[in-house]
């Protein structure tokens, strides 16, 4: 049935419908114009620095603009994925490192007769006992048996605190039965008897240091062989027998590349933990780059190209946080060139609701094991460090030249005193002859002073009668050093002692 529309109304709809036609704009501007700001506009062409020419039709870039716009944001994606990514890559190729040498799952490495700068490791030292391996929960729970008198962090793979053992953790240093369980766990748990850990990661990186008591070294190494265990929670009711491999004298490496391979570094991390491992908006930057949970990483060579520079950069600016920093937040007293990226006292490097980049980058470029206990350490208990790569006048340390460094007496350290220098290029100890890389105030031939004061000396020779006070450098090469104070006293914190500057001593 044919339905007939009446003439007026046919009208009305073609009059509203040529309402809604464009129409010509008219010399003196369109009728309906808005007051546009100037700062709204895009010009058709802009200058810049580091792009050049921008060229532009009415806000819209050209072809050529456009490549330029997507290569600059790729190569600024890659230097943030390299700073944002250190943490991740830094537990990765500890545990990579320590594999590699035969530390195989379930194994832990032991330095029986201490490091020395054969070994690469970041803020290692030649005073210290280590246990060092990895918990990996990815086929399950482990049980890890922490001896007595131990410390350490247990840092997840993006090495976040999770917990620490031993005097700092819920064993108070009496030793105890740990279970680290992965994410999203849901077997039967026991009730008591563990000290039961949850983590958001499958890899973990451990940094146990065990105590020199009365009965020596050795008696430590049996201390800690005899009470470490770590196996699978399948096997609780035999456990296998340990495994430890000697650390000691081999030449091993746990510190990430700088160069592309960190992308390749950071993408095996990625891949191997749950796809809700790492910050959401940290795992975009890396999505950004081509590296996402579950998906090849295959950059293409236009990519390849511009990640490579920008890991080049990402590096440098690196160096630049650590060893040139530019916030004075980070200095640890006025006049000083003593530095410490645990300034805010935090160990998520947070200022009030702010987290400090910068400081992150800093320590996990240079330092390893995250825990409350070294960034907001307490009077008489564990120990506190200063690092820097300046002398008195604020120019990098030479290997070539002499320094002298003092300590007001007394130096407020319960326990030690230790002076260590390390290779600026792989931020491990520096490699010289000698084994201790350093020297603190348990070494048989350091002397202090008449007055009870301390001064070492730093160079490439010993000054004529301070052989037992000299810490050996390499001409050439560049060096920082790390001042750490064990037991830490009162006068540290409220800084009425102060450790003096390296001075160039003029031959």
């Amino acid at each position: 049935m044919q339905h007939f529309i009446p003439h007026k109304v046919k009208l009305a709809a073609l009059a509203a419908f040529i309402t809604t036609l464009p129409h010509f704009v008219s010399a003196d501007g369109p009728t309906y114009a808005a007051k546009v700001p100037e700062k709204l506009l895009t010009p058709d062409t802009v200058e810049t620095e580091r792009l050049g020419t921008l060229n532009f039709f009415d806000g819209l870039p050209t072809e050529e603009t456009v490549g330029k716009l997507w290569d600059n944001l790729d190569f600024m994606r890659g230097v943030d994925a390299f700073l944002h990514g250190i943490p991740a890559t830094s537990v990765h190729a500890f545990c990579k490192g320590l594999e590699d040498y035969g530390v195989e799952p379930f194994a832990a490495g032991i330095t029986e007769e201490l490091l020395d700068a054969r070994s690469l490791m970041l803020t290692a030292n030649t005073t210290t006992m280590y246990v060092l391996f990895c918990i990996d929960t990815k086929t399950g729970p482990v049980v890890v048996d922490v001896p007595p008198v131990t410390i350490g962090p247990i840092d997840d793979a993006y090495f976040r605190w999770v917990t620490d053992i031993g005097f700092t953790g819920p064993d108070q240093g009496r030793g105890g039965r740990y279970l680290f369980v992965p994410p999203e766990y849901e077997g039967e748990l026991p009730e008591n008897g563990a000290h039961i850990v949850h983590s958001s990661t499958y890899k973990h990186f451990v940094l146990m240091r065990a105590f020199v008591l009365d009965d020596g070294l050795e008696g430590t190494v049996k201390r800690m062989k005899d009470n470490f265990r770590m196996f699978p929670y399948s096997e609780i009711a035999n456990p296998p027998e340990q495994k430890f491999v000697q650390l000691t004298g081999g030449q091993w490496n746990t510190i990430h590349g700088n160069d592309f391979s960190f992308y390749e570094e950071l993408n095996a991390a990625v891949q191997y933990e749950p796809p809700n491992a790492f910050p959401p908006e940290i795992a975009g930057i890396f999505d950004s780059i081509g590296i996402r949970h579950g998906q090849p990483f295959e950059p293409d060579q236009r990519m390849r190209d511009i990640l490579t520079e920008a890991g080049a950069v990402g590096n440098a600016t690196a160096r630049a946080m650590s060893f040139s920093p530019r916030d004075l937040g980070v200095y640890l007293f006025e006049g000083r060139e003593w530095t410490t990226p645990y300034a805010r006292l935090s160990h998520e490097f947070l200022q009030d609701d702010v987290r400090i980049l910068s400081d992150r980058t800093f320590f996990h470029y240079m330092a390893t094991g995250i825990t409350p206990a070294m960034s907001n350490p307490r009077v008489g208990s564990g120990s506190v460090y200063g690092f820097t790569a300046k002398d008195a006048d604020g120019v990098y340390l030479d290997g070539g030249k002499t320094y002298r460094i003092d300590l007001p007496t007394p130096v407020p350290a319960g326990d030690f005193w230790s002076i260590t220098v390390y290779d600026n290029q792989h931020r491990s100890m520096l490699e010289t002859d000698q084994k201790l890389a350093g020297i603190d105030s348990t070494v048989p031939e350091i002397e202090p002073n008449e007055d009870g004061s301390w001064t070492v000396w730093v160079g490439p020779q010993p000054p004529e009668g301070k052989e037992g006070n000299w810490v050996q450098t390499t001409p050439g090469k560049s060096w920082s050093s790390i001042i750490r104070l064990y037991s830490p006293g009162q006068e540290w914190f409220d800084k009425t002692w102060m450790p003096g500057d390296f001075v160039l001593v003029e031959e």
